[in-house]
């Protein structure tokens, strides 16, 4: 049974969480501000964090920072805030989501599904490959990365899209088709969480991220051959 963590100070909407995700087959835990959300996090294992940004003590992007440092875990951020700017620091603190109040819980649910489905394909991917390109060595086995001499710690969704860029050299991918074979739900996310995403593969990756070129108007690639 996947565990997730509810991460909302308003009691009607995280009972109405706790109740609906209850009952599509979760085993949920709760929480009603960023200390006690991490202090669960830390003693709890969790396969997905749904986490309100305006909460006490510490607020989501706090949290959401802490989580991402410790772990792949996916979160969904739930917020009021649905300004171009809190979105956008939503991505750029590498949510998988952002699902702003007011929401359609169908529509949030089949995104929960997504996120987790996403995690066991992660989970059952390919075994012992390694991919290499210019300085950069991955391992999809192991989820080690290499960049030159420097090892690489990345999130599932950077990983993904760096294999999916080593494996198809040269090709373009857009945003649309990005979010179709990466995110499985394209119809309801944003495309500019895609560009937070290749932002910070790029920044970890140091030098090497730099492999990675956009193409105006049309998306993302890594060159079929380097110079």
């Amino acid at each position: 049974m996947k565990r997730i963590l509810v991460v909302e100070d308003e009691p009607d909407i995280r009972e109405l969480l706790e109740n609906y995700l209850t009952h599509e087959g979760y085993e949920v835990r709760s929480a009603e501000d960023g200390v006690a959300a991490l202090s669960l996090f830390s003693k709890e294992s969790f396969d997905l964090v749904i986490l309100d940004i305006m909460i006490p003590k510490i607020d989501g992007y706090g949290v959401c920072e802490v989580i991402k440092k410790q772990s792949d875990v996916p979160v969904i951020f739930l917020s009021a805030l649905g300004d171009e700017k809190s979105l956008l620091k939503g991505y750029d603190s590498m949510a998988d989501d952002y699902v702003t109040k007011p929401f359609s819980m169908p529509v949030f649910l089949r995104k929960v599904h997504a996120v987790l489905r996403r995690g066991d394909a992660t989970s059952a991917a390919n075994s012992g490959a390694v991919l290499s390109y210019g300085p950069i060595l991955v391992n999809t086995d192991t989820m080690e990365v290499m960049a030159g001499k420097t090892k690489v710690d990345l999130t599932t969704r950077e990983f993904d899209l760096l294999v999916l860029f080593l494996k198809n050299p040269g090709r373009v991918f857009t945003r649309e088709m990005l979010l179709d074979m990466l995110w499985d739900y394209n119809s309801f996310v944003d495309e500019r969480i895609v560009d937070s995403h290749i932002k910070n593969l790029r920044h970890k990756l140091g030098e090497a991220g730099s492999l990675i070129e956009t193409v105006r108007g049309r998306g993302y690639k890594v060159a079929k051959e380097i110079s």
